[in-house]
């Protein structure tokens, strides 16, 4: 155990509740450390519920691309908590940011846990806190920050003046804290929209377009609306960008997934619509071939999974864990499958707190079989049993197992007339597992 990581356990018991919505702790916190939120620099929000991670990549790819320092802070991590804030590099240090190293983060751990004084207060809160700290201790240009789960009452929505506002997807999710009705999870979403800041929303279905557009209205937020003021498509194995500005002619993202394309349009017209930065459109086209996301449709050739499975494998990593998530990775594999057919297998696990039914039945017809698992260092773990019954009444064939290995073991095992593609999804907490098991694990 790191240094570090001592620090994360006892923050696990400053509070009864893992989550519980509030911006009252985060806020006495933050004024006993000196308001650092006050002092980082100039922020664009992202929420929403589907495509964060990789809205924020394409963002960061552009913004490094012109010459910026960004900051960035995401959730959860995968692997290590250093994942969740990386920092820009030092002013005339050439290359992007890197992940905070274990002396700055106990430094700014240590500072907020005197500072707490023993005081309740959720994980997420404080070691938000801690990441204000370093953003505002260490020069940048701008902070990409993203928000933790709804919006309106966020740890992260303490910032009251961002630059901009970005609303990524929206779909069902996290229904123990934000409910089923997707109005009302809307509403939470857009509760990150400030006055003044425009406010750059993902092509939603009519129904949460509504809500954002009233929430926007209230609170005097300018907004541009994927569908409407910006549009983005394939053509000729190029993607097109069109606004009232005129039209960008880019590379594919390197990032795998139809999604994908989606997520860059959104990063690009966040970034049209901002006066702060000057993004010319050769960072754009640096910026697809450059960002990068991981355990979002990414290939796995190398390491201690690939020397498991059949040889000529196709291996890859998704975290998605939603119904919505699973909708969206289900269309990339039956694109990959019209590209290149192969048997497809699924290695599952989820969290008792998803729709596993709902997430499964995306897959069938597509998927040969799954072999489900468990998630080792998650107590919400669903049991790989529950999960294969669930794959089961699905319409899909399914086999549980005691371990990651076991599955991948028993893949290897079957007599495929090609070599498989193996795709490893159904939670976040699962991928993490995956990439330490397979040796290579974040940057």
């Amino acid at each position: 155990m790191t240094q570090s990581d001592a620090y994360l356990s006892r923050f696990m018991a400053l509070h009864p509740k893992k989550i519980d919505l509030s911006l009252d702790r985060i806020e006495r916190l933050l004024a006993k450390l000196g308001h650092p939120e006050r002092r980082v620099p100039p922020v664009i929000h992202v929420a929403g519920t589907n495509g964060k991670g990789s809205t924020i990549a394409f963002l960061r790819a552009a913004l490094e691309a012109a010459g910026y320092g960004v900051h960035v802070y995401t959730s959860p991590h995968l692997v290590h908590f250093h994942e969740r804030i990386r920092l820009a590099r030092p002013t005339g240090e050439a290359g992007g940011g890197t992940l905070v190293s274990e002396d700055k983060l106990i430094e700014a751990f240590e500072a907020c846990e005197q500072a707490n004084d023993g005081a309740p207060i959720t994980f997420f809160e404080i070691t938000t806190a801690a990441a204000f700290k370093l953003f505002a201790e260490n020069p940048a240009d701008v902070l990409l920050l993203e928000v933790g789960l709804g919006g309106r009452m966020d740890t992260t929505n303490v910032i009251d003046k961002p630059l901009l506002c970005v609303i990524t997807s929206i779909s069902h999710d996290h229904a123990d804290f934000l409910g089923n009705d997707i109005e009302g999870i809307a509403r939470e979403k857009a509760g990150i929209l400030k006055r003044g800041a425009p406010g750059v929303i993902y092509p939603q279905i009519d129904a949460v377009r509504a809500v954002i557009e009233s929430v926007a209205a209230k609170v005097g937020a300018p907004l541009v609306i994927g569908g409407q003021d910006f549009d983005i498509h394939e053509e000729n194995g190029r993607l097109v960008y069109q606004d009232e500005r005129g039209l960008l002619d880019l590379p594919l993202p390197r990032l795998a997934g139809r999604h994908q394309h989606r997520n860059a349009g959104l990063a690009i017209a966040a970034l049209r619509n901002q006066g702060l930065f000057t993004v010319e459109d050769a960072h754009f086209e640096k910026a697809m071939q450059a960002a990068e996301w991981p355990a979002r449709l990414q290939r796995i050739a190398q390491g201690a999974i690939p020397a498991l499975l059949p040889v000529g494998s196709e291996i890859w990593l998704d975290g998605s864990h939603n119904v919505d998530g699973g909708r969206v990775l289900a269309e990339a594999l039956a694109e990959l499958e019209e590209r290149h057919s192969r048997p497809l297998v699924l290695v599952t696990g989820m969290l008792t707190t998803k729709d596993s039914d709902g997430f499964l039945h995306n897959f069938a017809g597509l998927a040969r079989e799954v072999h489900t698992v468990p998630i080792e260092h998650s107590a919400a773990a669903r049991s790989p049993e529950a999960v294969a019954e669930a794959a089961r009444q699905a319409g899909l064939a399914a086999r549980a197992h005691g371990s990651l290995r076991a599955a991948l073991e028993a893949i290897a095992s079957e007599a495929f007339p090609v070599a498989p593609r193996v795709v490893l999804t159904g939670s976040l907490y699962l991928a993490g597992e995956i990439l330490a098991f397979n040796g290579t694990t974040p940057k």
